[in-house]
């Protein structure tokens, strides 16, 4: 049994704390949630939330309904807080009694306290994977210059929420970071994320295989689930290695299918096209030059820094800063 009731989590982004102390307003959310506090929930909850359960009775029975499959809290195993997109999301794994695996309470609050989405269900695991031991052939450098913040990669569900998907095991999303924050000015414009328009580069020599450029940008708190990596480039590095790159910036690819890539060639603009919540770059590999077919595979980059420390072959993290060693 699985309940979501907003698409705001599987965010990308990250930006000052929409309250002093989420941990707290989080921890007393879920209490009350549990202990059936409807009232208060439904008060605190953001219109389009409201609009979505339709009344504070419909929010009761689906609560009953949860409670009804899963029985009653009965520890609390993990709990944190992080900021994505301008929201802070609180994330609670527990037992509970009529179930043998652990549930993920996830609540997202937005920018004025209100609760903008909440889930309760089974924490995600890692998809498996033959490829675990994997070494890539292709001799891959990383597909921007100057500094990018890693905000999902890395092999556990912690690190890399795509790590639950099959073709997306091993994916990255990359964005630019200044000052604690992925943009300046008004959160609204896309001009005001400091991704927006850098040029992403091809990791390898190959061919392109795929090419998509004529879909919009999406508004910032849009998203295009219909054309979950927008505008993208699929190149074939050989081997049965295929990169995609992916929320590329309509109009900007300088490459058609076909075309004879190197390693460095500018490919297109960051942008936000597709099932994007802000500008970035996702870039993932797998075995088939469809997307959905085939399986992940680890993408190991030669040549770059991690925080300032040089990696000659290896696999980006979720909260590092990467850039090409000179």
């Amino acid at each position: 049994m699985i309940r979501v009731f907003a698409a705001t989590l599987a965010l990308v982004g990250l930006s000052v704390a929409a309250q002093a102390d989420p941990m707290s307003a989080g921890q007393r959310t879920a209490e009350r949630l549990l202990r059936g506090d409807v009232g208060a929930i439904w008060s605190a909850l953001t219109p389009e939330m409201q609009e979505s359960f339709g009344s504070a009775q419909n929010l009761a029975a689906l609560r009953d309904d949860l409670l009804a499959g899963f029985g009653n809290e009965d520890a609390i195993l993990t709990e944190r807080t992080d900021v994505q997109a301008r929201h802070d999301v609180y994330t609670r794994v527990s037992r509970w009694t009529e179930t043998s695996e652990p549930l993920e309470l996830v609540i997202v609050f937005d920018d004025a306290e209100r609760i903008a989405g909440f889930s309760l269900r089974p924490k995600p695991v890692a998809a498996p994977s033959p490829f675990l031991d994997y070494e890539t052939r292709a001799t891959l450098r990383l597909p921007v210059d100057g500094d990018w913040f890693v905000y999902w990669g890395g092999r556990d569900i912690d690190d890399n929420y795509h790590a639950v998907d099959v073709g997306q095991r091993f994916a990255l999303d990359l964005l630019v970071m200044r000052d604690g924050q992925s943009h300046s000015g008004d959160p609204s414009q896309l001009e005001s994320y400091h991704c927006w328009g850098q040029a992403i580069l091809a990791p390898a020599e190959g061919v392109v295989v795929g090419a998509v450029d004529g879909l919009p940008d999406q508004a910032i708190g849009a998203s295009d689930p219909a054309n979950p990596v927008g505008n993208h480039v699929v190149i074939d590095f050989g081997n049965e290695e295929y990169g995609f790159l992916a929320h590329l910036q309509h109009g900007s690819l300088r490459v058609a299918k076909g075309d004879v890539v190197t390693a460095g060639q500018e490919i297109g603009l960051c942008g936000n096209s597709g099932n994007s919540s802000e500008p970035h770059l996702h870039f993932h590999m797998q075995t088939q030059p469809g997307l959905g077919q085939g399986e992940g595979l680890p993408a190991q980059f030669t040549h770059y820094r991690a925080d300032g420390v040089r990696v000659d072959r290896g696999e980006p993290r979720k909260g590092e800063t990467i850039q090409p060693a000179e």
